[in-house]
């Protein structure tokens, strides 16, 4: 009877089914979500045109999959940085608002030689992410505050800084619009010539790299995966638990911010009240689907990104809404959960006591 029947959680998972539940998990998602926008009214072949043909195998299409890949790879790395030591960074977008608030502010004030100035925006970016992170560690680590709840209502005090500087202070006084006023060309990222690419994702690229030598091949990445286990049995056996759960999180911190600076000096400019839209559920999307693994995560970015892409075709031609995008996302997501939870547990019928 299936009423009876208990979940047992495997001693150890096969690879072979590690493997087959991962990529049952994702054919079954994209097949689900191939048919919500056909729900929708998107053709069958113009889904297959514009997800692969268009986005990945024509040259604008792969541009502009890799323009919106560079700040994608960045806040993947955020979140796989993080959950390594089991600290769930839901305020990404938070972090990243910070971020750009920080390369916005050296930008308008004329910070620094101008040579170095878009390397100053880089670097106040990156502590301004860092600090905003800075205090949902603290509250978890003195009182075991969930970061869920503190990084995730930072982030919308975040945003409420910024329309209080868009508004107000910052705002452009020739424009309408709450926006600010248009970064100098030597506080942008070059571009490559390629579409809208700029040499912005040569950092992202970097820091995946950097991120990957940290975590897999220094003892701080050893500690972090000891502490992801058990971070009680890593205290015990005397790792520094506090100042490698600290270094990583404030790290996660930092990339966010890089991606707001990212995202104002790359693509945009100038700071406006839409750039970080999305880019909380893609954050923990990319970092889940690759598993928190750092090379792994700069794929799936490239893959986000070429949703992002074909999304923003959709959304013209067909007028297919954000939120029908964002489903398409967490129906991919929901999918690979449900199959890895059926391969860490099995279902277990228990014994009758007469049977014993």
């Amino acid at each position: 009877m299936l009423e009876s029947a208990l979940l047992v959680r495997r001693q150890e998972i096969p690879v072979w089914l590690s493997i087959a539940s991962y990529a049952g998990g994702l054919i079954f998602g994209l097949a689900a979500a191939a048919l919500l926008l056909i729900a929708v009214g998107v053709p069958p072949d113009a889904i297959v045109d514009e997800f692969l043909f268009e986005t990945f195998l024509t040259s604008d299409g792969l541009a502009q999959t890799a323009t919106a890949a560079a700040p994608l790879i960045l806040v993947g790395l955020a979140a796989s940085v993080a959950a390594r030591v089991r600290f769930w960074n839901i305020g990404i977008e938070g972090q990243l608002w910070l971020g750009a608030i920080a390369a916005t502010w050296i930008s308008i004030d004329d910070i620094g030689p101008a040579p170095i100035r878009l390397a100053l925006m880089l670097v106040a970016s990156f502590i301004a992410g860092a600090a905003w992170i800075a205090l949902p560690l603290f509250l978890k680590m003195r009182w075991k505050v969930s970061e869920v709840i503190s990084t995730l209502l930072l982030g919308n005090i975040a945003f409420l800084f910024v329309q209080h500087l868009l508004f107000g202070a910052w705002r452009d006084p020739t424009n309408s619009f709450p926006l600010s006023k248009a970064f100098d060309p030597v506080e942008q990222f070059s571009t490559l010539g390629w579409g809208q690419l700029h040499s912005g994702i040569w950092l992202s690229l970097a820091a995946g790299l950097v991120v990957w030598i940290v975590l897999e091949r220094t003892r701080l990445g050893f500690y972090a995966k000891a502490i992801g286990l058990n971070p009680d049995a890593a205290r015990a056996t005397g790792m520094p638990v506090i100042a490698s759960i600290a270094t990583l999180v404030l790290s996660s911190g930092g990339l966010c911010g890089l991606a707001g600076a990212m995202i104002v000096a790359g693509t945009e400019h100038r700071l406006n009240q839409s750039i970080a839209n999305g880019y909380l559920f893609s954050g923990i999307v990319i970092a889940f689907l690759a598993r928190s693994r750092p090379l792994a995560t700069v794929v799936v970015a490239f893959v986000v990104g070429g949703v992002y892409t074909a999304g923003s075709v959709l959304k013209v031609f067909y007028s297919v809404s954000e939120a029908v995008i964002v489903l398409i996302q967490g129906t991919v997501l929901i999918s690979v959960l449900m199959a890895q939870f059926f391969s860490a547990y099995r279902l277990s019928r228990p014994v009758p006591r007469g049977a014993r």
